[in-house]
């Protein structure tokens, strides 16, 4: 089958932009309104979007901050929001967020089983170790801990969550109200984990879903992110702002891939883009500056506080002199670099460069035509920069709606998207293999060596 482009929406209720919630057209209270939420799901499946997608904070707002205009200072926990959700829809996956760092395997595993099972198939689960002070304050802690002991505890969760996800066998459960009875005993399996930081006997009580696993999904850039990745990850979110550094990433991920064992395209990479779309090239750009008009400088330096560590106090600052310097501390490297490298490269003021990472903290931004952000598309998918994007509009629902109604039917007309859903479950629609049972392997292996 011809190779074509996966696409992830990116749509927490309150925008993407800084200052989405203050644009006319989104609603002010987004954030916690379902009824917006579902419209936005199901314009996602008329779209014929792979997955709706949600990062999750564990504390007051994105750096932990309390500025009277960020709309992210509340909004709904992505589990509860998607189960919801999965019944109104019937293809469109939802991937969640949920923290390695901060939740325990046995229950992150079971509410990501029971929202796959509701779901019928179409649960992600996207890993992070949450790299904020503020989110450690809520958790019985003074500090954060450090980011390799994060991602050393990740490593060891998605390895606890996934055994734990293999339970029961697939045909464990017999149900014969004849004989009475339930499930066959020799298929439900025990964890017995031991570990550096887990201690887990199991076994967990939800049974498997119609794609096995949920899909599991990650965003980590830095080298153990990357190790992480490469190791565990389905579906990669990454952000770049330049087709080379994208392609560095992409061709480095695949071949860590291998190096573990993995078939490099049962990994998909899917950069971030935040795209202001309009019929001329004019029109897209007066969305792209009515929005960055609407930025109180004071959400602009939160923003960028955060995005650079959580330590930089810019007050006393000239905003229209470049950023100081950013000692790097345990968050967000990769981000922190990431950020420092946009400033560099566009020679950016303080102002400038939060007017810039405002949209999408520093995933790409393209501001232009239909035509003119599917060239920019295309060119990433076909020369290894992606697999697919995770788009994240700035404002919506306008924003999807554009996407879906301008930009969806250009990428068809090239033969790059689907115009109809491949299969029922997430992994149908990414092409991602069903995960055998762990325990159903192990007994095939011991069959064939007799």
């Amino acid at each position: 089958m011809t190779r074509q482009i996966k696409l992830g929406a990116f749509l927490p209720g309150g925008g993407q932009h800084v200052a989405a919630w203050r644009h006319p057209e989104q609603p002010s209270d987004g954030a916690t309104d379902f009824e917006f939420h579902k419209q936005l799901a199901q314009t996602a499946e008329r779209g014929l979007f792979d997955a709706y997608f949600l990062a999750d904070g564990l504390a007051v707002s994105f750096g932990g901050g309390t500025e009277g205009g960020n709309a992210r200072v509340a909004g709904f926990e992505p589990v509860t929001l998607f189960s919801a959700l999965a019944p109104l829809t019937t293809h469109l996956g939802f991937i969640a967020t949920a923290s390695t760092t901060y939740e325990e395997p046995y229950n992150l595993a079971r509410k990501f089983a029971s929202l796959d099972l509701i779901s019928q198939g179409r649960a992600g689960w996207n890993v992070v170790t949450t790299g904020t002070e503020a989110a450690a304050y809520n958790f019985n802690l003074d500090q954060q801990h450090p980011h390799a002991v994060r991602y050393r505890r990740a490593a060891e969760h998605v390895e606890v969550v996934k055994k734990l996800w293999d339970s029961f066998e697939d045909d464990a459960f017999i149900r014969d109200k004849r004989t009475g009875q339930f499930f066959d005993t020799e298929k439900l399996h025990y964890t017995n984990h031991r570990g550096e930081h887990f201690k887990v006997k199991g076994p967990l009580n939800v049974s498997r879903s119609p794609q096995g696993h949920p899909v599991i999904v990650q965003a980590g850039q830095s080298e153990d992110g990357r190790g992480l990745a490469a190791a565990t990850a389905e579906v990669i979110f990454t952000a770049h702002q330049h087709l080379e550094t994208a392609q560095e990433f992409y061709r480095d991920i695949k071949a860590r891939a291998q190096g573990v064992g993995r078939d490099p395209s049962h990994v998909l990479v899917m950069p971030g883009v935040a795209p202001f779309i309009g019929r001329t090239e004019a029109e897209a750009r007066e969305k792209y500056e009515r929005l960055t008009a609407l930025i109180l400088e004071e959400d602009g330096l939160a923003l960028l506080n955060g995005l650079t560590g959580g330590t930089l106090d810019l007050s006393g600052h000239d905003l229209d002199g470049p950023l100081p310097p950013t000692p790097p501390t345990e968050g967000m490297k990769s981000r922190q670099a990431l950020i420092r490298r946009i400033a560099d490269e566009h020679n950016f003021t303080i102002r400038q460069l939060y007017q810039w990472i405002a949209s999408a903290r520093g995933h790409f931004t393209i501001v232009g035509t239909p035509v003119q952000i599917v060239d920019t598309l295309q060119e990433w998918f076909e020369n290894e920069g992606a697999d697919g994007f995770n788009i994240l509009p700035p404002w919506l629902p306008a924003g999807l709606d554009d996407f879906v109604e301008l930009v969806i039917p250009e990428l068809q007309r090239r033969g790059l998207f689907r115009t109809a859903y491949e299969g029922r479950t997430l992994r149908e629609n990414l092409g991602l293999p069903f995960p055998a049972n762990r325990w159903t392997r192990q007994a095939a292996h011991v069959q064939a060596a007799e």
